[in-house]
């Protein structure tokens, strides 16, 4: 199964600032025990909601783009992790291993191709695989 990590912004980051040198060792040497135990896929940090944008869509085919920054730090997204690990109580116990001192992190499975069983045509199955195909080779 995969997970999304996902590191719940504070009024710090939404802030700009940034870890100290000795935070970002820390949070280095945790990555690096997920990668060698096979767990992280994927993992980055987010600049705050001020750089952002929102693009609402109203049903009706149109679009308003709204600018950040965006209020209720809580509510916003700090930074993630993609995981590999066969079930969220895994994912829970890694979690607890992290180095941060004070936040929250939710952790959310992501929906596998088992998921749309009887819903997914063959067409867009290949498309989907297609797709995947093209993205590995991007990044390898």
């Amino acid at each position: 199964m995969r997970f999304m990590v996902i590191v719940k912004a504070n009024e710090d980051t939404e802030n700009a600032v940034m870890p100290t040198a000795e935070e970002l060792a820390e949070m280095g040497n945790y990555n690096e025990q997920l990668v060698k135990a096979g767990v992280m896929l994927a993992g980055d940090g987010l600049y705050p909601s001020a750089k952002g944008a929102r693009v609402a869509f109203d049903g009706s085919g149109s679009t308003t783009v709204i600018d950040g920054p965006f209020t209720e730090a809580k509510e916003l997204i700090a930074g993630f992790w993609i995981w590999e690990l066969p079930s969220l109580q895994d994912a829970v116990e890694w979690l607890k291993k992290a180095p941060f001192q004070s936040g929250e992190v939710e952790i959310r499975q992501i929906h596998g191709p088992e998921a749309f069983e009887g819903i997914v045509t063959p067409e867009t199955q290949a498309q989907e695989d297609r797709l995947r195909e093209q993205i590995s080779a991007r990044t390898q």
